[in-house]
């Protein structure tokens, strides 16, 4: 008897219909690579499901999304991380696979890797993020990309970027909204570049509040404000890494190497995971 299995994609998620939509297309691109796969979502922010819950819209925790998916008689499943870096989300989706594993109705999990797990997927990433630049961006004018940082230890691999991306385009930077990476340091820098123009662009899966607000918002705490305070034209680029269709193939592959793990594991016999899921 063939063994019924299933796709969990595990986001920050968002309440931005235009983040759901895109997320839909990130569903269609996997349901094209593995077709005849049943796949879900589950969100893992908390508050973005008691946001969406209060406009009446049901979305699931990884717990509840694989109990669901257990109750449905599936007995494995590849889970695939949508978080840009291996921080607390990511260890928080660890433990949850972890636990229906051990707790649950199902036998095999794998894990995919979030976009940036290794050295690999920086490199991947660097060449993604310059390929893709807007085409009206000229040669002396500087990008600055926005990621969500955190004070967790996966955040060094923003630093790993940023320095390939530095090695390739100096004019291209990064800095986090939380953790070491702040906004100031990088405006000094782009005073010493003497640049007139930032493109900025979010290194987020998608383009929810924190982009809307945080990023390109007219309050004076935004990051656009800020450049701009600071003397600089701000070009904001509302798009997110998941459009960004090679930035997106990294996590494909991050699944394609889940599901085939999957697939070995019950094949062999054996069972194993991508992402080691030990605490």
């Amino acid at each position: 008897m063939m063994t019924r299995s299933a796709i969990l994609l595990a986001a920050f998620g968002s309440s931005e219909p235009q983040a759901h939509r895109i997320l839909a297309r990130f569903e269609a691109k996997v349901r094209e690579a593995f077709p005849g796969r049943t796949v879900r979502w589950a969100f893992t922010s908390g508050r973005i499901r008691e946001r969406l819950a209060g406009e009446g819209k049901k979305t699931d925790s990884v717990s509840k999304a694989l109990a669901r998916v257990g109750f449905e008689r599936f007995e494995t499943v590849a889970v695939q991380s949508l978080h840009v870096i291996p921080g607390k989300e990511f260890e928080d989706l660890k433990r949850a696979v972890r636990d229906a594993e051990e707790n649950g109705p199902i036998a095999r999990t794998t894990l995919g890797a979030p976009l940036l797990a290794g050295p690999d997927d920086v490199e991947a990433a660097a060449a993604a993020i310059l390929r893709n630049l807007p085409s009206e961006r000229s040669p002396h004018e500087a990008v600055l990309l926005m990621g969500h940082g955190t004070w967790h230890q996966g955040d060094a691999v923003y630093d790993s970027l940023a320095a390939r991306l530095a090695e390739q385009d100096p004019l291209v930077k990064l800095g986090t909204l939380e953790g070491i990476d702040s906004l100031e340091p990088l405006l000094d820098a782009l005073r010493r570049d003497t640049v007139n123009t930032v493109w900025l662009i979010p290194l987020l899966a998608v383009v929810g509040a924190h982009v809307q607000r945080d990023m390109a918002g007219d309050g004076p705490d935004s990051w656009k404000s800020r450049i701009e305070a600071a003397g600089f034209a701000c070009k904001p680029v509302m798009r997110g890494a998941v459009e960004n269709e090679d930035l997106s193939d990294i996590w494909i592959s991050h699944l394609t190497t889940a599901v085939s793990e999957l697939d070995s594991d019950q094949a062999s016999g054996g069972q194993g995971n991508t992402v080691p899921l030990d605490p």
